[in-house]
């Protein structure tokens, strides 16, 4: 019988998927950053997005309460980002052990509202539950957020030629980046007022990863330029590639308006890089192939 660990989380995903209906509403579904929804605003859409961390996987135990709760809310946040869109109202369910503190469970919910407040958004109810002992905590958030229906940007719109961007620095988030990323909510909103963004996601499991997704989805392969891909400080090519968590934006342009984009974008974000590391190509099989990011269930 299969387990998870050999199928991985993009093959269950696949098949689960697969038997979901799609209402006359759903404008996006499941695969992108954000379910998309059209709720019969003339200029906006809905944006649904869940997530969670897990004790372990995403923070450690000894990880301060208020870092953990940032991260929480930010992933979600990260999400509407690269849809192009703002978030709303956040839900947050708390699955934690009788004997957690009382005091680290409120840093938590100081981090989650420090962060929502910083975006906009309002955290306005949730759930708590207890667990087994020993097991890992959890914290679910689910949210609402809305997307202008011009500003709108999915996975799946890249085009031959299209130049793949990338914002900030990769690599190394486990040395702290992670629990205190800034989601690039106002550049993805500059991005897709100003420009034509066929396509876009945040990276979150690494470059390795979704780079791979995001052409797959669009129907291009991709050529990628190792030489300029931005590292952070002590990272190198290969961690930029497959250390994940970085919630930086990967996008892809036309390549005409790279020039002027760049111009702009130094003069309005002059302290976050934007860096041009490929194209997207007609054929299918990439020009070089990836390894590293990460996988649930196989990593």
């Amino acid at each position: 019988m299969e387990d998870l660990k050999h199928i991985g989380e993009d093959a269950l995903i696949g098949r689960l998927v697969k038997g979901l209906g799609k209402g006359a509403d759903v404008v996006v579904g499941p695969g992108d950053d954000c379910a998309v929804i059209d709720v019969g605003d003339e200029e906006r859409y809905q944006l649904l997005k869940t997530d969670c961390i897990v004790e372990g996987v995403h923070f450690l135990a000894e990880t301060p309460g208020e870092q953990v709760g940032w991260k929480a809310v930010a992933r979600v946040i990260s999400d509407f980002a690269a849809m192009g869109g703002m978030p709303s109202q956040l839900l947050v369910t708390l699955v934690m052990p009788e004997t957690q503190h009382v005091a680290y469970v409120e840093k938590l919910y100081q981090g989650m509202q420090k962060c929502a407040a910083e975006y906009g958004a309002v955290i306005s109810g949730g759930e708590t539950s207890s667990l087994p002992t020993s097991s890992a905590a959890v914290i679910s958030i689910s949210g609402t957020g809305w997307v202008k229906k011009a500003h709108l940007v999915r996975r799946d719109g890249g085009k031959v030629n299209d130049v793949i961007m990338v914002t900030g620095l990769l690599g190394g988030s486990i040395q702290g980046k992670h629990l205190s990323f800034h989601p690039r909510v106002k550049e993805a909103q500059w991005l897709v007022r100003d420009f034509s963004i066929h396509s876009m996601m945040d990276l979150s499991d690494g470059l390795a990863k979704d780079l791979p997704r995001l052409a797959a989805l669009s129907g291009c392969g991709y050529e990628l330029n190792e030489a300029m891909i931005p590292c952070s400080k002590g990272s190198d090519t290969a961690g930029a590639l497959g250390d994940g968590e970085d919630y930086e934006l990967l996008f892809t342009v036309p390549a005409h308006e790279l020039d002027t984009m760049t111009e702009k974008w130094n003069a309005h974000f002059s302290q976050l890089s934007l860096t041009p590391i490929g194209k997207l190509t007609s054929d299918m099989v990439p020009s070089v192939s990836l390894g590293g990011g990460w996988e649930h269930f196989t990593s």
